[in-house]
């Protein structure tokens, strides 16, 4: 194992384990962002080209799935009903995997899928690096060449793991038709599912920035995949308001003709 190498995967460490003790402490918001940080950072390992990274294929495809399941833990503090989704003590299993990435060759726990590195900086924004030092083991403070990166525009989450009579719901924005589309300044789009009295099902996300401006028209070209199963929506409906009529599912994305 190169120096390089052993620096890297002590600061993904300190990561893991500050994120997973502000999970314990109910910490939340700090959790939320760390757990987001270090999936970014996994994310873009995982997609590196193969003579610009020292981790063989299956490596990487093991890093990505771990990137994937702190997205998902992320999306769980998010949601109201956190308990269905992806646990802490699930996610601590993963800390000895990412450790020992270099030697581990057994089956992933959690069927997963790496998911593509999909957050974008928005026009004229450079990318700052955010990682704070850890003196137990020696990582690299804020302005290192290998710290990691701040969060950047869009908080698209990735796909949830299928369940066996559950239904998935992806949302495809393609573009929206504005009559001011060329005066949109990094104009994005944010998703959200609400009940009938305002209050999230699942966690906001917003899109990146718009890929491009063409006379009304501002393009996207993205997928929104919903955080929770279309029957446990129902559910939650069902449950909070059982003394009213239930409506229909209130996607807030300033719906302007979207088109597909």
């Amino acid at each position: 194992m190169s120096e390089v190498t052993r620096s890297l995967l002590q600061r993904w460490g300190a990561s893991f384990r500050r994120g997973a003790d502000f999970d314990s402490w109910g910490q939340l918001v700090e959790a939320i962002d760390e757990y987001q940080i270090l999936a970014r950072h996994l994310q873009k390992e995982a997609q590196a080209q193969h003579n610009n990274s020292e981790f063989t294929e299956e490596q990487k495809k093991t890093i990505g799935k771990i990137a994937t399941c702190l997205e998902l833990r992320s999306a769980a503090l998010q949601s109201t009903q956190s308990q269905e989704e992806f646990k802490l003590e699930d996610l601590k299993k993963l800390e000895p995997i990412l450790k020992n990435i270099l030697t581990y060759n057994k089956e992933f726990p959690f069927d997963v899928q790496p998911v593509p590195l999909r957050r974008i900086l928005a026009p004229g924004e450079e990318e700052n690096l955010e990682f704070e030092e850890d003196e137990e083991e020696g990582g690299a403070g804020a302005g290192s060449p290998d710290a990691f990166p701040a969060r950047v525009p869009g908080t698209l989450l990735p796909r949830l793991p299928s369940e066996p009579g559950m239904t998935l719901l992806t949302i495809r924005i393609e573009k929206i038709g504005l009559k001011d589309a060329g005066q949109c300044i990094d104009p994005y789009i944010t998703v959200s599912v609400k009940d009938l009295n305002g209050i999230d099902l699942t966690p906001v996300q917003d899109t990146p920035v718009a890929s491009r401006k063409e006379d009304t028209y501002v393009h996207f070209n993205v997928d929104i995949e919903l955080q929770k199963h279309v029957e446990k929506l129902t559910k939650d409906l069902r449950h909070n308001h059982d003394d009213k009529e239930m409506g229909s599912i209130a996607e807030e994305t300033k719906k302007c003709d979207l088109l597909s």
